[in-house]
């Protein structure tokens, strides 16, 4: 628990530094109206009590603000070109790492989450990257196709289907499936990691009709990098170097 407040914290500055590149207030009292509801909503679903949900986002959320509130005032550019960027190699040896337990051990956890919790989040992550304003009308040619997603170390699978103009979690069977771990799911989707060299290495695997899920593929790679929001593109790296730094540690 401690090994993963740390990086919430380290997310939170990261974030803060995004938001003064983007002229953006530091904080924003209806994104924390939506989180605390959302909270609300997942503590219930795991039983938890109420008040010890809302005493501890309080918690978190009060300590957000602070360490946005402590960092300087450079531009995100300047900070992240002076910050030193941590080799794999490096990170391997923190002792906070080696505490972070692997995805496997997290899906006694997740069933007792809805399925349906589950799928409506994952949509309204992916809508969100994959909205018309970044990728444009690349997805059209796959209208009403059915892709899966199965991250195998925790248990979750997922079928998604571009209709009328948006992602959209479906119950049918997929047409194609990319199964993988969280881990390499992440570095697929943070480009910090080659598709062809975690296909190859057989660390991601396509079932189904291969041509639908290598139409997918390269319609994704084709878009452009630059168009997610800057924060996004924070967030998926920063989560997938630390994901990556983690199965590294707890290997060794």
């Amino acid at each position: 628990m401690l090994a993963l407040v740390a990086a919430r914290r380290s997310m939170a500055a990261l974030a803060g530094d995004s938001k003064r590149a983007l002229a953006h207030p530091l904080r924003d009292g209806v994104r924390e109206t939506r989180v605390r509801r959302r909270s609300r909503r997942l503590g219930s679903c795991l039983r938890l009590p109420d008040g010890m949900v809302q005493e501890l986002m309080d918690l978190l959320m009060s300590d957000a603000r602070g360490v946005q509130m402590r960092r300087d005032s450079l531009s995100f550019s300047t900070a992240a070109a002076a910050m030193p960027q941590p080799t794999v190699s490096a990170m391997h040896h923190h002792p906070l790492l080696r505490l972070v337990p692997p995805p496997k051990r997290w899906r006694p956890l997740l069933r007792l989450v809805p399925p349906p919790l589950h799928a409506q989040a994952m949509e309204a992550a992916l809508s969100r990257a994959l909205s018309p304003d970044h990728v444009g009308s690349a997805l059209e040619t796959v209208q009403g196709r059915r892709l899966g997603i199965e991250v195998e170390d925790l248990g979750l699978k997922w079928v998604f289907q571009w209709r009328g103009g948006r992602l959209h979690a479906v119950r049918d069977a997929a047409e194609a499936t990319v199964r993988g771990s969280a881990t390499d799911l992440m570095l697929l989707a943070s480009r910090l990691e080659d598709a062809d060299t975690l296909f190859f290495q057989r660390r991601l695997v396509l079932t189904g009709d291969t041509e639908l899920g290598l139409t997918v593929r390269n319609l994704l790679d084709r878009m452009p990098w630059e168009s997610l929001p800057l924060g996004l593109r924070i967030v998926l790296q920063r989560s997938a170097r630390l994901a990556r730094s983690a199965r590294s540690a707890y290997r060794s």
